[in-house]
Protein backbone atom coordinates (compact mmCIF):
# COMPACT_ATOMS: atom_id res chain seq x y z
CA UNK A 1 0.00 0.00 0.00
CA UNK A 2 2.53 2.56 0.39
CA UNK A 3 3.93 1.89 -2.58
CA UNK A 4 0.89 3.11 -4.26
CA UNK A 5 1.07 6.32 -2.35
CA UNK A 6 4.17 6.93 -3.51
CA UNK A 7 3.59 6.55 -7.00
CA UNK A 8 0.77 8.63 -7.14
CA UNK A 9 2.48 11.42 -5.51
CA UNK A 10 5.35 11.31 -7.79
CA UNK A 11 2.54 11.12 -10.28
CA UNK A 12 0.81 13.93 -8.79
CA UNK A 13 4.46 16.12 -9.30
CA UNK A 14 5.23 14.77 -13.02
CA UNK A 15 1.74 16.42 -13.90
CA UNK A 16 2.25 19.65 -11.64
CA UNK A 17 5.42 20.17 -13.42
CA UNK A 18 4.17 19.89 -16.87
CA UNK A 19 1.23 21.96 -16.40
CA UNK A 20 3.85 24.58 -15.27
CA UNK A 21 6.25 24.12 -17.91
CA UNK A 22 3.40 24.36 -20.32
CA UNK A 23 1.84 27.99 -18.83
CA UNK A 24 5.69 29.25 -19.06
CA UNK A 25 6.20 27.75 -22.75
CA UNK A 26 2.83 29.71 -23.82
CA UNK A 27 3.67 32.76 -21.99
CA UNK A 28 7.26 32.74 -23.67
CA UNK A 29 5.85 32.18 -26.98
CA UNK A 30 2.96 34.88 -26.95
CA UNK A 31 0.68 32.71 -28.45
CA UNK A 32 -2.75 34.39 -26.88
CA UNK A 33 -4.86 36.57 -29.28
CA UNK A 34 -3.64 40.08 -29.10
CA UNK A 35 -6.34 43.09 -28.40
CA UNK A 36 -6.04 44.83 -31.02
CA UNK A 37 -7.85 45.47 -34.56
CA UNK A 38 -7.66 43.55 -37.83
CA UNK A 39 -6.73 44.84 -41.19
CA UNK A 40 -6.39 43.09 -44.32
CA UNK A 41 -3.25 42.96 -47.02
CA UNK A 42 -2.93 40.76 -50.60
CA UNK A 43 0.14 39.52 -51.62
CA UNK A 44 0.95 37.22 -55.01
CA UNK A 45 2.77 35.07 -52.56
CA UNK A 46 3.79 34.70 -49.06
CA UNK A 47 6.75 32.46 -48.79
CA UNK A 48 5.70 30.05 -46.09
CA UNK A 49 4.22 33.39 -43.72
CA UNK A 50 2.19 31.27 -41.00
CA UNK A 51 -0.79 32.27 -38.49
CA UNK A 52 0.75 33.40 -35.59
CA UNK A 53 4.02 35.41 -37.24
CA UNK A 54 4.78 38.65 -36.09
CA UNK A 55 4.10 41.58 -37.35
CA UNK A 56 6.74 44.14 -37.13
CA UNK A 57 7.07 48.20 -37.75
CA UNK A 58 10.74 48.85 -37.92
CA UNK A 59 11.92 45.38 -36.33
CA UNK A 60 9.22 45.95 -33.06
CA UNK A 61 6.53 43.45 -32.87
CA UNK A 62 3.17 45.91 -33.20
CA UNK A 63 0.67 42.63 -34.19
CA UNK A 64 0.61 38.83 -35.04
CA UNK A 65 -0.72 37.30 -38.53
CA UNK A 66 -4.48 36.00 -37.21
CA UNK A 67 -5.42 34.62 -40.39
CA UNK A 68 -4.99 33.31 -44.17
CA UNK A 69 -7.12 32.68 -47.18
CA UNK A 70 -7.12 32.76 -50.62
CA UNK A 71 -9.48 35.56 -52.54
CA UNK A 72 -11.63 33.99 -54.51
CA UNK A 73 -11.95 36.89 -57.14
CA UNK A 74 -7.97 37.62 -57.64
CA UNK A 75 -6.41 34.76 -56.58
CA UNK A 76 -4.12 37.17 -53.98
CA UNK A 77 -3.40 35.08 -50.93
CA UNK A 78 -5.29 37.16 -47.72
CA UNK A 79 -3.55 37.72 -44.56
CA UNK A 80 -5.56 39.05 -41.73
CA UNK A 81 -3.24 41.02 -38.90
CA UNK A 82 -4.41 41.62 -35.61
CA UNK A 83 -2.70 45.38 -35.01
CA UNK A 84 -2.03 46.93 -31.47
CA UNK A 85 -4.84 49.52 -30.62
CA UNK A 86 -1.96 51.85 -29.76
CA UNK A 87 -0.92 51.81 -33.45
CA UNK A 88 -2.27 53.77 -36.01
CA UNK A 89 -1.50 53.22 -39.98
CA UNK A 90 -0.99 55.87 -41.77
CA UNK A 91 -3.28 54.65 -45.09
CA UNK A 92 -0.55 54.62 -47.05
CA UNK A 93 1.55 51.76 -45.12
CA UNK A 94 2.87 49.68 -47.60
CA UNK A 95 3.28 45.61 -46.19
CA UNK A 96 5.99 43.08 -47.36
CA UNK A 97 7.53 39.81 -46.02
CA UNK A 98 10.42 39.54 -44.52
CA UNK A 99 12.82 36.50 -43.33
CA UNK A 100 14.45 36.27 -39.96
CA UNK A 101 17.25 34.44 -41.81
CA UNK A 102 18.03 31.39 -43.84
CA UNK A 103 16.51 29.41 -41.78
CA UNK A 104 14.34 31.62 -40.45
CA UNK A 105 10.30 32.44 -39.60
CA UNK A 106 8.58 35.23 -41.77
CA UNK A 107 6.99 38.04 -40.35
CA UNK A 108 4.87 41.05 -42.15
CA UNK A 109 7.19 44.32 -42.06
CA UNK A 110 4.88 46.97 -42.20
CA UNK A 111 6.19 50.36 -43.70
CA UNK A 112 4.31 53.79 -42.22
CA UNK A 113 3.56 56.24 -44.83
CA UNK A 114 3.14 59.98 -44.25
CA UNK A 115 -0.60 59.52 -45.24
CA UNK A 116 -2.78 61.82 -42.27
CA UNK A 117 -5.42 59.66 -42.73
CA UNK A 118 -4.82 56.59 -40.78
CA UNK A 119 -6.49 52.67 -42.08
CA UNK A 120 -9.52 51.85 -40.25
CA UNK A 121 -10.52 48.79 -38.45
CA UNK A 122 -11.27 45.95 -40.50
CA UNK A 123 -9.46 47.75 -43.52
CA UNK A 124 -6.77 47.13 -46.20
CA UNK A 125 -3.49 47.90 -46.27
CA UNK A 126 -3.78 49.03 -50.04
CA UNK A 127 0.23 47.99 -51.28
CA UNK A 128 2.00 45.28 -50.83
CA UNK A 129 5.17 43.45 -51.84
CA UNK A 130 5.30 39.74 -52.14
CA UNK A 131 7.77 37.24 -51.18
CA UNK A 132 11.41 36.95 -52.82
CA UNK A 133 12.76 33.86 -52.11
CA UNK A 134 16.69 33.48 -51.63
CA UNK A 135 16.41 31.70 -54.98
CA UNK A 136 14.88 34.56 -56.78
CA UNK A 137 17.25 37.40 -55.23
CA UNK A 138 20.42 34.82 -56.20
CA UNK A 139 19.21 34.93 -60.03
CA UNK A 140 18.50 38.09 -60.21
CA UNK A 141 22.14 39.21 -59.21
CA UNK A 142 23.44 36.86 -61.42
CA UNK A 143 21.74 38.28 -64.42
CA UNK A 144 22.51 41.58 -63.63
CA UNK A 145 26.05 41.00 -63.13
CA UNK A 146 25.65 39.43 -67.31
CA UNK A 147 24.27 42.75 -68.23
CA UNK A 148 21.69 40.56 -69.99
CA UNK A 149 18.24 40.43 -67.53
CA UNK A 150 16.78 36.98 -68.26
CA UNK A 151 19.65 35.28 -70.14
CA UNK A 152 22.25 33.24 -68.78
CA UNK A 153 25.65 34.14 -69.25
CA UNK A 154 27.77 32.01 -72.33
CA UNK A 155 30.86 30.27 -72.16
Amino acid sequence: MRRNAIESIIGGVVLVIAALFLWVAYNATQLRIAPGYRVTAGFSQLGGLQTGSDVQIGGVKVGVVAERRLDPQSFDALVVMTIDNRIRLPADTIATIGSEGVLGGKFVRLIPGKDGEAIPPDGRIRETRPYRSLEDQVGEIIFLATGRPGVAAEP
